[in-house]
């Protein structure tokens, strides 16, 4: 087996940022999340986000390409949920997510940042390279630095 440290955040967002992941939904899809990802061999360091959007901070295995991941992970998730709901197709995600590389020192920082998302957009302190889902709210546009 080949040694690698390839860690990402990732995040997407319900479609139309409806409000669905609430406190009844949310663990069924995050536990939809930690299981796509073990079938898949990604490690899922921690999971968190609010309503309308998830993060999930992830390592990948080079043999996984980003977009696969993710669109795996986004798939089973939810199914799981209109599954859970008992209809088809209420509940589903944006086709854009957002990806940033994290390099392993900032690891701890990220993940406790994803840990406390309720708390840090109801104090308005997200950290906007992290929140970024696609070209439609300016990311792509110009090249972020990412905290460390």
């Amino acid at each position: 087996m080949p040694y690698w440290r390839l860690h990402y955040h990732f995040i997407w967002t319900t479609v139309e940022r409806s409000p669905w992941l609430d406190d009844q939904l949310r663990p069924l899809v995050y536990r939809s999340i930690y299981a796509r990802a073990k079938r898949l061999a990604v490690i899922v360091h921690q999971v968190g986000g609010v309503e309308d959007h998830v993060h999930v901070v992830a390592s990948v295995p080079p043999k996984l390409a980003v977009a696969e991941c993710v669109g795996q992970i986004k798939g089973a998730s939810s199914h799981t949920a209109n599954h859970w709901l008992g209809v088809s197709s209420a509940f589903g995600w944006e086709s854009g997510y957002g990806a940033v590389s994290l390099g392993e020192g900032s690891l701890p920082s990220v993940i406790a940042y994803v840990r406390h998302q309720r708390e840090h957009h109801a104090r308005g302190s997200v950290i906007q390279v992290y929140e970024h889902v696609g070209a439609a709210d300016g990311a792509g546009a110009t090249s972020h630095g990412v905290p460390g």
